[in-house]
């Protein structure tokens, strides 16, 4: 189980004093810190995922350095490596001026790569969640599970299979990393028992300001050291996080403002060829389309969405196009008709609206009779602009805690609030947002919730009251909107003058 403390500190010294050769510097392109150390449960894999690294390293031209000495981060220091491994480290790893330092590197232009239970570190510091994607939240036993590849391009996920079945810990994470990066592989959660996520991401990147970050959540095993296929993911990502390859990890652009985007710039296909067309949008359109062929967006989400719009041109039969999520067989949110318009460059726009819950990525399937039937030039996804955040699924907090209660979204509230008391939720940008409203109760003395970016002092954007509701199972809604410009991440600050247990939060949303 995670967040044991089991390590004496013989055992410390011992492992941060453990030196893993290193390639010799004048053979290697660039070089590479790991860095192992644990403050929570210990991995028995990381000696072995560190032997790993160091063969990597050796075989793909950049020197490794692996350290459990937090002391490696100082400005000066990290400035000689271009990527740094967070190899299962666990607990709180960093002090402050460690932390300076390192959120200096990354978003100076460094790398950061996440692996296992990285994502089990820094629950105090912000933006470490916002640099990892996730924070862990929990995990079943180990078992054999199917991993889905979501994007074939990347240079990690490159050439392994579209479905991986392998055997790991699987984890759950507090909140769904994909609107915030782009999602390499996700996990098929029939395929196992325990998972809690529905749409599960498990390998993914995001740009960090000038710096790059990748994360996987396999890895557990000492076993997983020795798989090719794991070993490739590794490596890919280490390359990508150190700027030794370019690849596409933009979060999703099917969110708010997600503007239009180019049919052929797929991650995925069935089928389909580019065609170029003098008319097309940038020259070129999704084309040659059968029925039944598909394309895959890895890095569109389709969370929220509530329309779709394309530019379409017909010299064929027409047909449709079926708008899914996850999988070419997933969540159908809709489909629009595809009208016969006479010449393959007479473009005319089609829409529809979509509906249904799913956050997976966004597929096309392509449906008609007989011959190639219709080009897709562009298209757009019109999406929700409120989002909701159960309350419990902070990424750190100050004074609060989960409470049980029947009536509540989920069964669990924020609750035990005192005055002062805070929670932040580093997947929530409070980038243009407009509003805010909250489902309370209370059997305390009520009181009030301050809306803040980007830390518990930071930017006042707007409060809420919260009455008395006469039992901490009588849940009402209050709401109020939000002014100023803040792009941080959402923070909530609780207030009141009763003494102890003040109001319970269950679920939240913002509107942008």
């Amino acid at each position: 189980m995670l967040r044991r403390l089991m390590l004496a500190a013989a055992v410390l010294a011992t492992a941060a004093a453990t030196a893993i050769p290193a390639v010799p510097a004048e053979a290697a392109a660039f070089k590479v810190l790991v860095f192992s150390k644990t403050a929570g449960f210990r991995h028995d894999s990381i000696p072995a995922g560190v032997q790993a690294i160091r063969d990597l390293g050796a075989a793909g031209d950049f020197e490794v350095n692996a350290t459990e000495d937090a002391g490696a981060f100082t400005s000066s220091n990290l400035a000689q490596y271009r990527a740094v491994v967070f190899l299962s480290t666990t607990g709180d790893v960093l002090d402050a001026a460690q932390q300076a330092a390192f959120q200096s590197y990354v978003d100076g232009g460094g790398g950061y790569v996440g692996v296992h239970a990285a994502a089990d570190t820094e629950y105090d510091w912000p933006y470490y969640g916002q640099l990892t994607g996730a924070w862990f939240d929990s995990h079943p036993s180990i078992q054999q599970a199917n991993v889905k590849t979501e994007d074939t391009a990347h240079p990690a996920t490159s050439g392994l299979p579209a479905t991986w079945t392998r055997t790991d810990e699987w984890y759950n994470y507090r909140t769904n990393p994909r609107p915030n990066v782009h999602v390499l592989q996700s996990l098929d959660e029939s395929s196992y028992s325990g998972g809690t996520m529905g749409d599960h991401p498990i390998t993914w990147c995001h740009p960090q300001a000038s710096g790059r970050a990748f994360y996987t959540g396999l890895g557990h095993t000492a076993e997983s050291y020795t798989e090719p296929n794991f070993r490739s993911l590794l490596l890919g990502g280490i390359r990508y996080a150190a700027g030794a390859v370019q690849a596409d990890c933009a979060p999703p652009s099917g969110g708010p403002g997600g503007g239009t985007i180019e049919a052929e710039s797929y991650t995925s296909q069935s089928g389909v060829q580019p065609a170029s067309h003098g008319t097309a949008s940038g020259g070129t359109t999704v084309g040659f389309i059968d029925n039944g062929d598909w394309v895959g967006y890895a890095s569109v989400g389709t969370a929220g969405a509530t329309g779709f719009t394309a530019r379409v041109s017909s010299a064929g039969a027409g047909g449709t196009i079926q708008v899914r999520s996850g999988s070419p067989t997933g969540t159908l949110l809709g489909s629009v008709t595809v009208p016969v318009t006479g010449s393959w460059d007479t473009f005319t726009t089609v829409s529809t609206t979509l509906t249904g819950s799913a956050s997976g990525p966004l597929y096309l399937v392509f449906t008609g009779g007989s011959g190639s039937l219709f080009d897709v030039d562009t298209f757009s996804l019109t999406t929700s602009a409120t989002t909701t955040v159960e309350g419990e699924a902070y990424t750190s907090q100050s004074g609060v805690q989960p409470a049980d209660h029947a009536g509540a979204s989920g069964g669990r509230t924020v609750g035990y609030i005192n005055n002062g008391d805070w929670a932040a939720y580093s997947g929530v940008s409070t980038s243009g947002l407009k509003s805010f409203g909250a489902r309370v109760s209370s059997a305390g003395s009520g009181g009030t919730i301050q809306v803040r970016s980007g830390s518990a002092t930071g930017t006042l954007l707007g409060s809420v009251n919260v009455p008395v509701t006469g039992s901490w199972d009588t849940f009402r809604t209050v709401s109020g909107t939000l002014t100023g410009s803040a792009s941080g991440p959402l923070y909530l600050v609780f207030t009141g003058s009763g003494g102890n247990y003040l109001f319970d939060l269950d679920s939240f949303t913002v509107t942008r």
